[in-house]
């Protein structure tokens, strides 16, 4: 057994001795320890004098007494009032100094580039969770020897455009450029491959390389990761990628939901790999899986991040997904089990008491453990179904149970025919099949899992309409919108003006395929 291996992993029991330390400070207390040291430090930026952070700061109710002092803000607010002006080379706008990098988002809804604000605490914050979930691989018992060999990381390209005093681009790549020393020498595919700026030239570099590598750890957005596993297996003729990577143990993924997608895994691996979930956003790294077997992240409440959550419900959210005036704000101690809750961060980088968009539900409050069920903008309520992303997973999760088929992608939009509302679903399916074999399927499971659908369904909400595609649409739609590989995800739910666009797209490349 490799000694390095072993002395690594001995660092990493240490490294959760400090952990099991700090979790006998209770969440309520880790939080309001965050929320201290974001309102000191931020105290003498605008933002931190308008809002007299100075007198927050006095008060023995700190965690209520700043929810009364900021409002809700969401990208645009923030933006439009105060994150532009650092785009503007202006100093101690929401956080001290200058922000000299900015993610752009994937743009799956809203503006299509939002420019996040990295700072150098965030960087640190994000390279600290990233350790400790490092660590967390231990729980897994995997071998000592994976800490010693490659570690490929699929993001964006670290090539960043300079614009004026700063540079924007992919929070990976922005990452890649900062790489702790103690892992470089892990780092496949390099400083040279991952500038290259292009998906193509990245994927086609790191297929002519992958034989030369010893790659026991993958990181990546589950569709890009299958689509460059795939390519090296067919580039190389052989069987599962194994046969390339034979110590392949452990996936790190996130950005969506990995279910839809286990099947196609476990197709080209031999031999048993971990799956690690995590929750990594442009805006913060939030949580990640830290537990085998058990589904749910942690959320990490001491890397420069301060929650909280909103019910997800008719009385803080209209029926488009926008936040209502004067909405219900809970802290870590205040959240239930088995409720949806959008997020509301406040970060050191700057953002304050920022809507984030996404859904989460707690499954153990106790332990801060929970799934990502959705965004605030993405689900389906024409006439009151109240469709989440996380119904639609299930479904989908259950067809491919069912069928025995590998569904990779899908989206779906609400759409109104001859007077009757219904959902039109388009589905990316490795092996083409018949959409009345994936009808019943889809609206059983979706009946079953969400009561307002079936009450809609036997009312007002006509049969789901149903494509299947195959999956290089999907890939050519985002080659077309320019969002191959990356942070970029493909839209669950897809919006009307939107979804014109996409059924025109499908249809040319459906008639061009068939001559």
């Amino acid at each position: 057994m490799n000694l390095l291996g072993n002395l690594i992993k001995r660092g990493i029991l240490l490294g959760n001795k400090f952990t099991d330390y700090q979790d006998t400070i209770t969440p309520e207390r880790k939080q309001e320890i965050v929320l201290k040291g974001l309102l000191r430090k931020a105290q003498n930026t605008t933002f931190g004098k308008y809002y007299d952070f100075k007198e927050i700061l006095k008060s023995d109710n700190l965690m209520n007494d700043y929810r009364l002092a900021v409002p809700l803000f969401e990208y645009n607010s923030m933006y439009e009032k105060w994150w532009h002006l650092s785009l503007h080379n202006v100093d101690n706008v929401t956080w001290p100094g200058k922000i000299k990098y900015f993610a752009l988002s994937s743009g799956t809804s809203g503006a299509p580039s939002k420019y996040i604000p990295v700072s150098n605490e965030m960087s640190k914050a994000m390279r600290r969770a990233g350790r400790k979930m490092f660590f967390s691989l231990n729980n897994f018992n995997v071998d000592p020897e994976v800490f010693t060999k490659g570690m490929l990381m699929l993001g964006g390209t670290s090539s960043l455009k300079k614009e004026g005093k700063y540079y924007s681009g992919d929070l990976s790549g922005i990452n890649a450029n900062k790489i702790p020393g103690w892992l470089r020498p892990y780092f496949k595919h390099g400083a040279r491959i991952s500038r290259l700026k292009t998906w193509d030239e990245r994927i086609e570099a790191i297929i002519k390389n992958a034989e030369e590598w010893d790659i026991s750890v993958i990181v990546g957005i589950p569709s890009w990761v299958q689509l460059m596993m795939e390519q090296v297996i067919s580039y190389y003729k052989v069987d599962s990628i194994h046969d390339i990577w034979p110590n392949l143990r452990v996936v790190v993924h996130g950005g969506v939901h990995f279910e839809p997608y286990r099947k196609a895994f476990d197709k080209i691996m031999t031999k048993p790999v971990v799956y690690m979930d995590t929750y990594l956003a442009s805006e913060g790294f939030f949580g990640f899986q830290h537990r085998p077997d058990h589904k749910g992240m942690c959320l990490e409440l001491q890397k420069g991040i301060y929650y909280e959550f909103i019910p997800f419900n008719e009385l803080n959210f209209d029926e488009e997904g926008n936040l209502k005036k004067n909405p219900t704000t809970l802290t870590i101690n205040e959240i239930k089990k088995g409720i949806d809750y959008a997020m509301i961060i406040t970060t050191c980088s700057g953002a304050w008491r920022y809507l984030l968009g996404d859904t989460i539900r707690f499954i153990h409050p106790e332990k801060s453990e929970f799934i990502i069920t959705g965004r605030t903008k993405h689900f389906l309520s024409i006439c009151g179904e109240h469709l989440s992303v996380d119904n639609m997973n299930q479904a989908i999760h259950k067809i491919s149970q069912e069928l025995n088929i590998s569904i990779k992608e899908f989206t779906v939009a609400a759409i109104e025919e001859e007077g009757k509302f219904k959902h039109s679903w388009y589905i990316g399916c490795e092996t083409m099949i018949s959409a009345d074999k994936i009808l019943p399927l889809l609206d059983n499971e979706l009946n079953r899992v969400n009561d307002d659908y079936n009450v809609e369904r036997n009312s007002v909400l006509g049969q789901p309409q149903i494509k299947v595609i195959p999956i290089s649409i999907f890939y050519k739609w985002q080659d077309k919108q320019g969002k191959m590989g990356g942070q970029n995800k493909f839209p669950r739910v897809m919006k009307s003006s939107i979804f014109k666009e996409w059924e025109s797209f499908v249809y040319q490349n459906t008639i061009s395929a068939n001559g």
